[in-house]
C-alpha cells in the first residue's frame, strides 16, 4: 500500500471542519500544528504594529494514495480555499516510506479494494 502526505494550511476556525471532512472521506487521522503564520502575495495589514491576520493551523494527513485526490478536493471545499482568497491551501506529496501505519493499512485494505 502506498501513501500520500496531504498538508493543509487553514484558518484556525476551519480546522475542525477540514478534519471532519477528511475523516469522512478516508483519512484515518491527522496531526495538527497550531498557530502557524504565513504571507500571501499581498502585504499584510497592521494596526499600530499588530498583525490583522487570522491564526492558521497546519494539518498533516497520511492517506492511501487512491483516496488522496478526493480527500484533497473535499478539504479545499470545507476550507473554502477557492471561494475566498487567502483562506488556505492544501497540497499532497508522495511518501517514500512510512512506519507506524500498520493499523491504518488493516483499516484501509477493504475500502481501497472496493474503490479499485
Amino acid at each position: 500500500m502506498h501513501f500520500k502526505l496531504i498538508i493543509a494550511l487553514v484558518e484556525d476556525d476551519k480546522t475542525d471542519a477540514v478534519m471532519k471532512v477528511a475523516r469522512e472521506n478516508g483519512a484515518t487521522g491527522s496531526t495538527v500544528i497550531n498557530q502557524a503564520r504565513g504571507e500571501g502575495s499581498r502585504v499584510t495589514r497592521t494596526f499600530f504594529g499588530l498583525s490583522l491576520q487570522t491564526q492558521r493551523d497546519v494539518l498533516l494527513f497520511v492517506v492511501e494514495e487512491h483516496l488522496a485526490r478526493h480527500i484533497l478536493e473535499q478539504i479545499a471545499e470545507a476550507g473554502e480555499f477557492e471561494q475566498k482568497p487567502g483562506t488556505g491551501i492544501a497540497f499532497q506529496v508522495d511518501v517514500e516510506d512510512a512506519v507506524g501505519v500498520s493499523r491504518q493499512v488493516r483499516e484501509l485494505r477493504h475500502t481501497v479494494e472496493e474503490k479499485l
